[in-house]
């Protein structure tokens, strides 16, 4: 996990202004991403706990998003010089460095956590654990909007990124580990790629489960195919 893990840092520490300088108005043109991202906000308002986390953040452009959509909204990023980049672009906002399956934040604080791409560079079988920290930190009732990029094949498929390598996931196979890890999937749109590389652009909105009550699912899909019932909340295991 650690080696993983210094690669990534590294190789994003190495590229933060070229980054900032492509991603800081990306969503202007990526209505799908944008209204995803606001139906979340408008969610994690009506759970009355406005306080939420950019789990990835980067430059902290989607930080700054959240917050302007009235999330009292922090970034955490596992790159010292994209903390530092996100610090000095957006001074009135609170960004931290930490490890996405190490989060500095208490349990069941939040009303919502945001993973923008952010857990792409994750190998499958240490991602049950990464969600299983989004689900601790997450109050029961809390929001996880997760988006990846997606394959229509059965397994997760590893893949050259610009930055460092990652890997895109079969929709239905992420919402089963998101349901492994206590959270109900109830909406997801999947569409075509914004980019060259072919794979689709998907979205999961998750809930997390209260103990006394199911999970109620739904769907934007570009796909079909049953939704995978959700699980008991898992415990605490970028």
């Amino acid at each position: 996990m650690v080696e993983h893990q210094d690669e990534t840092r590294a190789a994003y520490d190495g590229v933060v202004e070229l980054y900032a300088s492509m991603f800081a108005n990306r969503l202007e043109k990526q209505p799908f991403s944008r209204n995803m991202v606001g139906t979340f906000a408008e969610l994690v308002r009506g759970t009355g706990n406005p306080r939420a986390a950019d789990v990835g953040c980067g430059p902290g452009h989607l930080t700054a998003m959240l917050h302007d959509l009235g999330l009292d909204a922090f970034g955490l990023d596992l790159s010292p010089a994209m903390v530092d980049h996100a610090r000095r672009a957006h001074p009135a906002l609170q960004f931290d460095e930490a490890r996405m399956e190490a989060l500095p934040v208490e349990d069941g604080a939040l009303g919502g956590v945001l993973a923008h791409y952010s857990m792409i560079h994750t190998p499958p079988g240490e991602l049950p654990a990464l969600l299983a920290e989004q689900a601790r930190v997450l109050a029961p009732g809390g929001l996880l909007l997760v988006s990846f990029f997606a394959t229509d094949g059965p397994e997760p498929v590893r893949f050259d990124h610009k930055v460092t390598p990652a890997y895109s996931w079969p929709a239905d196979r992420f919402a089963e580990l998101l349901a492994g890890a206590g959270f109900a999937t109830f909406a997801r749109l999947l569409h075509d790629p914004a980019s060259e590389r072919g794979f689709l652009d998907a979205h999961l909105l998750a809930r997390l489960r209260q103990s006394t009550t199911s999970g109620t699912t739904g769907e934007l899909s570009r796909s079909t195919g049953a939704k995978p019932s959700p699980s008991p909340r898992a415990s605490t295991a970028t």
